[in-house]
């Protein structure tokens, strides 16, 4: 059942999902999660809302908006950093009335779904991440899901790993600890360093 909720956006950043199967991954690009100050459901404090592209594309969401809604939890919270979902009757109560960020953490409004994959993405340490770029529209926090057995598909493990698409010059970046995916039987996978030096050759430092 969707509860209203209202308050100020203090985030805004992709809505992603990987799926990750010892050396292959391949990326879902949902939409977007606004992460507001405000009440929902009669709580009070901050919460995820995910919002779909044409939202986005719609009303420009950046830090310091005011908006309204509806939503309803996620079914399943291993698949979503988001609280919220299937957002509607979405409203802006107040517009932000700022200039973009120059940065870092990057503000502004974020730009579209294409922007990011074509970006391509580093992994970014998980405390840099919520201590610096929680707020930063290159940062991403992703639901995984970790095929154990490439026969049996269905069979999968789930956690969160946050990635940077921002500039490769931004001074808070931190790639912290290569990562691993296990395998059910075998050995597991570890993700070097020059899988996101490949992501991201296309792109000068300050791009």
């Amino acid at each position: 059942m969707k509860v209203p909720w209202s308050g100020t956006i203090v985030a805004v950043q992709p809505r992603v999902r990987l799926l990750r199967s010892l050396d292959e991954r391949s990326h879902s690009y949902h939409g977007y999660v606004l992460r507001i100050d405000g009440t929902w459901a009669g709580e009070s404090g901050e919460a995820g809302i995910a919002v779909g592209r044409a939202a986005h594309a719609k009303h420009r969401f950046c830090v310091g908006m005011e908006v309204s809604g509806m939503a309803e939890p996620v079914a399943d919270p291993r698949t979503e950093t988001a609280g919220w979902y299937k957002a509607s009757r979405l409203r802006i109560i107040r517009d932000a009335g700022v200039e973009e960020s120059k940065g870092p953490p990057f503000h502004g409004v974020p730009p579209d779904l294409e922007t990011y994959r074509a970006r391509g993405h580093r992994r970014l340490d998980p405390r840099t991440y919520e201590t610096r770029c929680a707020t930063c529209i290159w940062g991403c926090r992703m639901p995984v899901a970790l095929i154990l057995d490439p026969w049996n598909p269905s069979e999968k493990r789930h956690r969160f790993e946050t990635f940077c698409y921002g500039p490769k010059s931004c001074g808070l970046y931190r790639a912290g600890r290569e990562r691993t995916v296990p395998a059910k039987d075998g050995p597991s996978y570890t993700e070097g360093d020059w899988v996101d030096e490949s992501e991201t050759a296309h792109r000068g430092p300050d791009e």
